[in-house]
């Protein structure tokens, strides 16, 4: 079973995308313009949910 983490290879900011990306399968690039495009277009709690996932969803454990 897949495991929710946060990326240490795919990280830009905190490896939150890189982990949402490893978990659903979707390329981690288009994420987050698909984050951004939802931030722009005044969907701020895209980016609570973004600073919630930073403290609750752990990093991805080895490497």
């Amino acid at each position: 079973m897949k495991k929710l983490h946060r990326s240490r290879t795919k990280r830009k900011l905190a490896g939150v995308i890189g982990g949402l990306a490893d978990y659903t399968g979707w390329d981690a690039t288009l994420l987050r313009i698909l984050f951004v495009i939802g931030v722009v277009l005044g969907y701020g709690s895209l980016a609570l949910v973004y600073l919630i996932w930073v403290f609750v969803v752990p990093n991805e454990e080895g490497s």
